[in-house]
């Protein structure tokens, strides 16, 4: 009869769920990059005209500034959030590593 024994590492989840909250944080960090190339593009083609929006246009740019700064603290809410998580993981994954018997790497 053969005994087989698996040992798990204690840290592995708190690894995989730090991952994750990373690759979350990347995202968004993506996503704003992606919004601040766009808006600096527009700033860039409203200086090319002298700076000046004609009515519609300036209408239209300031509702979409209203709907940015909405996004924006809805990001930052967001990412306060995800932070606190990685720090409650990497507390986590500290306890682990003091307390799992050195085995965490």
């Amino acid at each position: 009869m053969s005994v087989t024994y698996h040992y798990e590492r204690p840290d592995q989840k708190a690894l995989a769920d730090l991952e994750q909250v990373l690759g979350n944080l990347a995202e968004e960090l993506a996503g704003w990059r992606r919004r601040t190339l766009k808006a600096e593009a527009e700033l860039q083609d409203a200086r090319a005209n002298g700076g000046v929006l004609a009515g519609p246009e300036l209408t239209k740019s300031r509702q979409r500034v209203i709907e940015l700064e909405a996004e924006n603290l809805a990001l930052r809410q967001r990412i306060d959030a995800a932070k606190e998580r990685l720090g409650a993981l990497a507390g986590r994954l500290t306890f682990l590593e003091q307390h799992g018997g050195g085995n965490a790497a």
